[in-house]
C-alpha cells in the first residue's frame, strides 16, 4: 500500500510530540496490512464516508481514507478528544 501525507501539519504533530519512532513502526505495518493487529484500525461514523483510523500508540490515532491502493493520511488526533 502507498502513504500519502495531505498535509504538513501532520509532519510537524508528529516531529512536535516525539512521535517519530512511533510514526515509522505504524506506517510499515500500514503498508505491509492496513489491518494489522497491533494498529488496530477501524472504520469511524458515519461509516458512508470511509475514513478510518489507527493507533500510533494509546493517547494518539492517525485518520486516514484509502483511494485504490493509496491510503492518504490527513491529521494525527488524541484518542480521546
Amino acid at each position: 500500500m502507498e502513504i500519502e501525507v495531505v498535509t504538513p501539519k501532520v509532519t510537524q504533530f508528529i516531529r512536535a510530540h516525539n512521535l517519530e519512532l512511533k510514526w515509522e513502526k505504524a506506517i510499515a505495518l500500514l503498508r505491509q496490512n492496513r489491518r494489522h493487529p497491533s494498529l488496530h484500525t477501524e472504520l469511524l461514523e458515519p461509516k458512508d464516508q470511509l475514513v478510518y483510523s489507527f493507533r500510533l500508540d494509546r493517547k494518539y490515532r492517525v485518520l486516514f481514507a484509502i483511494k485504490g491502493n493509496t491510503a492518504f493520511i490527513f491529521r494525527v488526533t488524541n484518542h480521546y478528544q
